[in-house]
């Protein structure tokens, strides 16, 4: 199994804006949607890589426990369907109905949006402030699909969500994500893969 890290965008950076199809509903999806929210956690996903299937249960926990505390997610899938198929607009719509995803799940098909975010791997995850700057882009926990003595329960995002969400400073001493790389369409990889 591959691992790609995460490639640890600034923090400070301001939220990349984006409009991009929303698979559950079938409405468009922009930055704008989550003005008023306290937060705002951004997932960049797949539907095959292992290391998503690993973690992607704790998504749906995630999601019932703080978006009523006033947190957004939004989940965003980049990867080319032409190769990877399994990663297609209406497998996202599956994987989320399955598992009880309570946010929208986008299709960036052209992945200028992955780009913007410097994305490199599925998971990778990018936490915003309300002034949607970022103060969070590390891994969601410890567990790896190949080690089975590290439960899933996503600590490390938790650990932030609850200091972002009290008004309090955010650990900026973060471990980077791991997981595939993120599926490039041929000729459109970005300066920083590879």
């Amino acid at each position: 199994m591959a691992r790609t890290p995460s490639t640890m965008l600034e923090l400070g950076t301001k939220a990349p804006d984006f409009t991009l199809p929303d698979t559950v509903s079938g409405k468009n999806i922009s930055l704008q949607d989550f003005a008023d929210a306290k937060g705002l956690l951004v997932i960049f996903l797949s539907c095959h890589c292992p290391f998503v299937k690993h973690v992607r249960a704790e998504y749906a926990k995630l999601s019932k426990d703080y978006i009523p505390q006033g947190l957004a997610i939004v989940a965003i899938s980049p990867n080319d369907v032409e190769n990877y198929p399994d990663d297609a607009p209406d497998k996202l719509k599956e994987m989320a109905e399955q598992e009880g995803f309570n946010f929208p799940v986008c299709y960036d098909e052209t992945q200028e949006v992955a780009k913007a975010y410097r994305a490199a791997c599925t998971p990778d995850y990018y936490l915003f402030d309300g002034d949607l700057k970022l103060v969070y882009r590390g891994q969601l926990d410890d567990s790896r699909p190949s080690l089975d003595d590290v439960p899933v329960n996503g600590v490390d995002m938790r650990n932030a969500i609850e200091a972002l969400l009290s008004g309090k400073e955010v650990d900026q001493n973060q471990k980077p994500s791991l997981g595939c790389n993120i599926k490039w369409k041929k000729g459109n990889e970005p300066d920083y893969f590879g």
